[in-house]
């Protein structure tokens, strides 16, 4: 998996970043993306390498980065691999080599007083089968309750998120649903819905379930002008009338609320968690 940025003609090459693992290499884009928010200056390139699992694929992804780094600037390598074997030979390649496993393991096997069983694959595999089947029944359940298309069991819902179009309900209903097992419904405020401001009738019952988002109307605007160019739909007064409206309704029936303009889908749903005392 590449994101490479274009380099412009003339400038210097950006340095290489690899994600190493001998899983799916979710965890060291994560850890080691985190860490590079700190030099948002930096141009870099990105390169995910997962399922490094024999001596003969950790030599060859050696081969590579060697080869990288003989024509442009030192590599960096963020790698979570298990396996002493495969971590020493990835180590010993020409970039700068971040273990994100190996440097940790020894502490905690030292303070829990037992040793770590080395099995590739347990952070994002099928290891807790409970778990997983948990999560999957929630993504289910965001995709049936996707921007309210179903009421059918909506009184089994962990959370309902409310919310003018475009405000970023779907995407954080489905990284609930799958980052954390959290049965989550999404359902849409329409100009309808604020002339009375009381909640749309469905969700009366589970008024104490509902968590509302809100943006900033020139941002909303531009999403919605992606989606359907020139229309009142995606025009800066609609855009400001059903914001302010939402927000007033949330206020006016108790239900809390974030501004997801500038946040993350991480961010949101950790917000989200937090507030509404949410635990998987």
């Amino acid at each position: 998996m590449a994101d490479n940025q274009a380099v412009g003609a003339g400038s210097a090459p950006a340095p290489t970043v690899f994600f190493l693992s001998d899983s799916t290499g979710i965890t060291a884009e994560t850890l080691g993306n985190t860490l590079l928010t700190q030099f948002p200056g930096q141009r870099l390139e990105r390169r995910t390498i997962p399922f490094i699992t024999t001596i003969e694929q950790a030599r060859e992804v050696v081969a590579l980065i060697d080869a990288v780094a003989a024509t442009g600037p030192v590599p960096l390598i963020f790698s979570t691999a298990v396996g002493q074997d495969i971590r020493a030979i990835l180590s010993e390649s020409r970039g700068q080599f971040f273990d994100l496993f190996g440097t940790h393991i020894g502490q905690l096997e030292q303070t829990l007083g037992a040793p770590a069983n080395g099995k590739p694959g347990q952070a994002h595999g099928v290891g807790d089968a409970v778990r997983y089947q948990s999560r999957m029944a929630a993504v289910e359940y965001a995709i049936e309750h996707d921007d309210g298309q179903s009421l059918r069991a909506l009184e089994r819902a962990e959370l309902i998120l409310i919310a003018p179009s475009r405000c970023g309900k779907t995407p954080t209903t489905m990284y609930l649903a799958l980052q954390h097992g959290i049965l989550a419904a999404n359902f849409p405020l329409v100009e309808e819905d604020f002339d009375n401001m009381a909640l749309p009738k469905p969700l009366l019952p589970f008024a104490s379930k509902c968590f509302g988002l809100t943006s900033q109307p020139v941002r909303l605007s531009q999403i919605r002008q992606e989606r359907r160019p020139g229309s009142n739909y995606a025009s800066l007064n609609q855009c400001s009338f059903e914001l302010r409206n939402a927000e007033d309704m949330y206020r006016a029936n108790n239900i809390p609320y974030v501004n997801s303009a500038s946040m993350s889908v991480e961010e949101i749903s950790a917000t989200v968690l937090q507030r509404m005392q949410l635990h998987h």
